[in-house]
């Protein structure tokens, strides 16, 4: 009974799940230098049996892409480092990480450090004990937080194995990737890394292993060494930012070849071979060459040579995506710069020792390229234990991450994930909330709205329907008032007209804020002006509304931790072709083609808009790339592009409407089309659907959901019947429409549509109709009869209109027996909220709709501003 209380999630499991995660982590450890350090002499014999020029580079080639094609094959993520995608998992981002990507990962770091590239194995043993222990977790149902807390002791059981140095790896934990002293992470932390770090030790698992001789070496201070440490700190500090740097760039050429990963460390391999092979003999050891170094017995032109070879050779090793680390090329660079200054402080103090300088410098030199200098300073007097070592090595390294700060600012590991656009946001405190977040950042992008041309009944009626106490008023989607229940109350005794409009009783010219306010000032408007709500504009347009419950519930999730999830963020599009027309329209339509056989029939339907508002045209084509690829970086072919681009020109000449062309190069379609609409200020998008989609989850498929779910303007999106999906056929009928009423602002907005679509028509009809269940004997025409009017108040207006119930048991069926009864050719869904559209997302009516005619259906929805 109380073995089984001592195993509670919290406590006891912890405490069990870190012992088994230390023991495993060192094991890891052990396999990883047994296995690297026999192909490495594999390596190196080979090099006496043949010539070095041609064992090397073979050695090299075969090795590097035998581990890329493993990496790429069973596990992507084992690329690289593998501490940006540890501390990517402890951030939330939703990163794999498990036991085969810790095996592979393992595996394949010993192919690649056997080849001879001049990595470490320090950081896939951290990714390794991470993967363990997330593999592990899974085993067990507990929460998320003690999930991260077992690869948080993961990946530290993983450094102080590799190290046998099990407080650095500790306060690695600390310092780098979680940033959290809770008492149950330090603990579990602490226990991993001490069993890890011994187990390591007794099995003789750590790495750089120094010699008997600086085992019993005792660093010797002197007071007049001190500007040479503080001139070691500086140079450790500038060159540190200029290898990160350097990092950064060899990744982005490696992309800019467009080759596979296997590829590029196959060529890694190679150029690593050939560079080594020019060196002497002595640097094909990377085990005996490190010992070489630390001990001091290099010259200094060798020592010179040595510090080049390492620096270029790591850029270009680690830049191809190799499985391996930092923490050991930075070491050894770090000794060879130390020996240097050494070697030159001797010259001028005669007592001075290159041993404790290389020891000072391994130390400024990590702390530089890693950030972390708390654990640079540990793990540097682990491996010696030597406490005179400690204030030499502290000025080294405080001075190197001052500087290295001030030259490369910021986290290596974190611009690692920017570059495959993974952004790690940073906890914000409750205190300094309101000044931190913006309007924007909280406010409600789905806004309803009342039109400025509404009458007073239908304002009444909306009043009715909905629990909201006020409303913004717009008119072609710019704010021109707002009116509230009060409003209606004044005019009460007026005794105004049932047809009298919205805007001869709105409060014109309402207090409003932009999008870049702070709550602070949000608050402070609201307060002083006995406010509930207020309008956000960018200009005069209406892109949001703010409300006192928006920004107490901004508080009550950060006192919550609900904070935003990162996650991998697809890079923005790339224009790569555009032309321009003067702008002289009122505002501007947004058609995405994609389909040459109906992007003719959608520029028309398009053109009728357009002339009937004034409005501009913008005609978008999307190039899909790779994900791996950069939209600004990867060549592409326009020419069927520009092609469809051109025969929107000739229409639009042919109609004189200013008309605006771009070709973007993007990841997603949907988010290409998006930022057209930001960047152009697009007031109404008219595009494409199938009509139904077999994508799991998705009502009108992956691009149309997420832009009638984001996109802030006007939306109408059009399924050609079967007789217009051909240019080819000519006799496009658009005579007969019917329009399903249900009320609110997308029904009003689909009536302003309707006296420029039956343009395209010669002789159109219009016929407004209104499903009720067969149980209603006398159903509610208001809505039908408020069409009308709104109608008839268009005298260009050349149609016939009538007005006909429906009786059915869903909208669907209704909708599908009255075309097919009177042979209707177009369907417009206008739909509210509450009413059509609504169901059409939980009921999927416009599919149902769409899928059970051959006419054409046009779905309107209004912009969620």
């Amino acid at each position: 009974m109380d073995f089984r209380r001592w195993l509670q999630p919290r406590k006891g499991l912890a405490i069990a799940e870190a012992c088994i995660i230390g023991v495993v982590a060192a094991f890891s450890a052990v396999i990883l230098k047994v296995g690297s350090g026999s192909l490495g002499a594999f390596r190196v014999q080979s090099s006496h049996i043949l010539p070095a020029w041609v064992a090397l580079p073979l050695v090299g080639v075969s090795f590097g892409f035998l581990a890329g094609w493993l990496v790429e094959r069973l596990a992507p993520q084992a690329a690289g480092s593998g501490i940006p995608q540890v501390k990517a998992t402890l951030a939330n981002v939703p990163t794999k990480l498990s036991w085969r990507v810790a095996l592979i990962k393992l595996f394949t770091a010993i192919i690649v450090l056997g080849s001879g590239m001049t990595l470490g194995r320090q950081g896939p043993t951290v990714q390794v004990g991470a993967g363990l222990a997330a593999g592990m977790s899974h085993l067990v149902p507990t929460s998320p937080d003690h999930r991260r807390q077992m690869i948080a002791a993961g990946a530290g059981a993983g450094l102080a194995a590799a190290f046998n140095a099990p407080i650095a790896g500790v306060l690695f934990i600390i310092e780098e990737l979680l940033q959290d002293l809770s008492g149950l992470t330090l603990g579990t932390a602490i226990i991993a890394a001490f069993i890890g770090g011994v187990m390591s030790r007794l099995l003789g698992g750590g790495s750089f292993d120094l010699s008997i001789q600086l085992m019993h070496y005792s660093s010797k201070f002197y007071f007049t060494e001190i500007p040479f440490f503080l001139l070691l700190g500086v140079l450790a500090g500038i060159l540190g930012a200029l290898f990160n740097q350097g990092l950064i760039l060899s990744i982005k050429l490696y992309r800019r070849l467009h080759i596979s990963l296997p590829l590029r460390m196959a060529l890694a391999g190679l150029i690593s071979g050939i560079i080594v092979s020019l060196l002497p003999a002595s640097f094909r050891d990377n085990t005996g060459l490190r010992e070489y170094i630390i001990t001091g017995e290099l010259q200094p032109t060798v020592a010179a040579i040595a510090f080049i070879s390492q620096f270029i050779l790591t850029l270009i090793a680690f830049g191809s995506g190799a499985p391996g680390g930092l923490f050991a090329p930075s070491l050894i660079l770090g000794s060879v710069l130390g020996h240097m200054v050494g070697v030159l402080s001797f010259q001028v103090v005669d007592q001075a020792s290159p041993i404790t300088y290389a020891l000072a410098g391994m130390g400024g030199f990590f702390s530089a390229v890693s950030k972390v200098p708390i654990t640079a300073i540990v793990i540097v007097f682990e491996m010696t234990t030597d406490f005179n070592l400690v204030l030499p090595l502290m000025i080294v390294v405080v001075t190197a991450y001052l500087v290295a700060d001030k030259v490369f600012p910021g986290s290596l590991y974190e611009k690692l994930l920017q570059l495959n656009g993974i952004t790690l946001t940073k906890k914000v405190s409750v205190e300094g909330i309101l000044n931190q977040l913006t309007a924007k950042d909280v406010m409600q992008q789905r806004v309803e709205t009342l039109d400025a041309d509404m009458t007073l009944e239908e304002v009444t009626q909306a009043f009715s329907t909905s629990h909201h106490r006020g409303f913004p008023v717009v008119e072609n989607s710019k704010l021109v008032g707002i009116v509230t229940q009060s409003d209606l109350t004044k005019i009460q005794n007026r005794h105004l007209q049932k047809d009298t409009t919205l805007r001869e009783i709105m409060t014109a010219n309402p207090m409003t804020v932009t999008p870049v306010h702070n709550l602070s000032n949000v608050l402070y408007l609201l307060d002083r002006y006995q406010l509930s709500r207020l309008p956000v504009v960018e200009g005069k347009k209406l892109i949001g509304i703010i409300t006192r419950a928006d920004i107490i519930r901004a508080e009550a999730d950060q006192l919550n931790g609900k904070t935003a999830i990162p996650g991998p963020q697809p890079e923005p599009s790339y224009v790569v072709y555009q032309t321009r027309s003067p702008s002289v329209g009122r505002g501007r339509l947004l058609v995405p083609v994609a389909n040459p056989e109906t992007a003719e029939t959608l520029l028309e339907m398009a053109a009728a808009i357009a002339r009937d508002r004034h409005y501009e045209i913008e005609c978008v084509q999307v190039i899909l790339v790779s994900r791996h690829s950069s939209p600004a970086e990867t060549p592409v072919r326009t020419t069927k592009s520009r092609r469809l681009l051109r025969q929107a020109e000739v229409l639009a000449k042919k109609w004189h409407i200013p008309l605006h062309t771009q070709i973007r190069v993007a990841h997603d379609t949907a988010q290409a089309i998006l930022e057209s609409i930001n960047e152009s200020h697009i007031d109404l998008i008219l595009m494409g659907w199938k009509g139904n989609t077999s994508t799991p989850g998705r009502i009108f498929g992956n691009v149309v959901d997420t832009i009638i779910r984001q996109a802030t303007c006007d939306v109408v999106l059009v399924k050609l019947g079967s007789s217009q999906q051909s240019t080819v056929n000519t006799q496009h009928s658009f005579n007969r429409w019917l329009v399903p009423m249900a009320g609110g602002p997308n029904a009003r907005l689909a009536i302003k549509l309707l006296p420029a679509l039956v343009t395209l028509g010669d002789h159109p009809q219009i016929c407004l109709t209104r499903v009720f269940k067969p149980l209603e004997f006398q159903p509610d025409m208001t809505v039908i009869e408020q069409a009308l009017r709104q109608l008839m108040r268009r005298r260009q207006l050349a149609s016939t209109v009538v007005a006909t119930p429906v009786q059915a048991n869903s909208v669907a069926e209704g909708v599908i027996d009255l075309v097919e009864n009177q042979g209707f050719d177009v369907v417009v869904l206008g739909a509210s909220r509450e009413g059509l559209l609504q169901q059409a997302i939980q009921g999927n009516i416009p599919e149902a709709i769409a899928s059970g005619v051959d006419s054409t259906v046009i779905l309107v929805r209004g912009a969620i501003t």
